[in-house]
């Protein structure tokens, strides 16, 4: 079993000796994410949905929690409301109301938040997003993550093996379905930045795919009397003080942006926060696991051998 021991070659970390619980563990999390997907959806934000976005200015810091309550009793309780810039500066984000315009619910929005909370409310601008302009950004987001993870299949294939490239691919694909199955879950607002968040975890877990990749095809070529097991189970033991050195760096950024930097930055973080903890784990296990599944050898890993020129021929005596 895992076994926290010193990490050398002779006793190196067990990771392959729980692969069956955590690719169990792995198959549980992604059906439970697409099943929550299916039923559940996504909150999609008005990047995607469209709508009417007001950016207001008060003349003292406002108060959030107010403007939510008043906006809340008014029947706009589907508002999102968020500090842009300083402390006096509002951002009010409202889905499609039927037939009414961006012109006319930017005046009622104005005029009630001038009437109740700051008689010298300055009206900064007034946007609206269309259904179809969201559409089109939902579709194009969604083309852009399959793009990037075609080309890093290709580049991967070329600069490992097919059997490296389909596990790395396949730990990309994991730790995207999870992130948005946590959105789901908790029906947090999936906008722009969220989609941002996602490419940003897709090159974090390549990243860590290359690294530990690169390692498990050193060892192999290396290491030529140890078993398939137990070379990845080396090469993970080497790496892994670099992949959790790296994890807890960035997961300490991400903290803080998640409790100081404010509502625009939250929805980031919370998806940065899961895409490391998820591509971490798929870095170690699941990856791994699938390249011996997939039944990963010393032979395959072998650079092709270069044939010098005349060595068919005779030697002359």
């Amino acid at each position: 079993m895992f076994e926290l021991t010193k990490v050398d070659e002779n006793r190196p970390l067990e990771f392959m000796s729980i692969r069956k619980w955590t690719n169990w563990l792995s198959a549980v999390l992604i059906v439970l994410s697409l099943a929550t997907l299916m039923t559940n959806k996504l909150n999609w934000g008005l990047d995607f949905t469209g709508g009417t976005l007001i950016e207001v200015g008060f003349t003292e810091p406002a108060d959030l929690a107010e403007i939510r309550s008043l906006l809340e009793a008014r029947e706009y309780g589907d508002a999102v409301v968020q500090n842009f810039g300083s402390s006096r500066d509002v951002l009010v984000r409202i889905p499609p109301r039927g037939e009414a315009d961006a012109e006319s619910i930017g005046n009622n929005m104005f005029n009630l938040l001038r009437t109740e909370l700051d008689e010298n409310l300055d009206m900064r601008r007034v946007e609206f997003v269309g259904p179809n302009v969201g559409e089109e950004l939902a579709e194009a987001g969604g083309l852009a993550m399959i793009v990037a993870i075609i080309c890093i299949l290709i580049y991967v294939s070329f600069r490992f093996e097919w059997r490296m490239a389909l596990s790395a691919v396949a730990g990309l694909a994991q730790d995207i379905i999870l992130v948005l199955g946590l959105f789901s879950i908790l029906r947090l607002q999936v906008d722009l930045t969220i989609l941002a968040a996602l490419l940003a975890v897709i090159g974090y877990s390549l990243n860590d795919s290359i690294v530990v990749s690169d390692r498990i095809r050193e060892n192999f070529r290396k290491l030529r009397k140890e078993l398939p097991e137990a070379v990845i189970n080396i090469s993970l033991s080497q790496t892994l003080s670099r992949t959790l050195v790296t994890s807890l760096t960035t997961l300490m950024v991400l903290l803080t942006l998640l409790f100081f930097g404010g509502q625009m930055v939250q929805g980031f973080a919370i998806a940065m926060l899961t895409g490391v903890i998820v591509g971490t784990y798929s870095s170690i296990f699941l990856r791994s696991s699938l390249m011996l599944a997939l039944g990963i050898n010393r032979e395959s890993l072998m650079p092709p051998e270069v044939e010098k020129e005349g060595e068919d021929q005779d030697p002359v005596m």
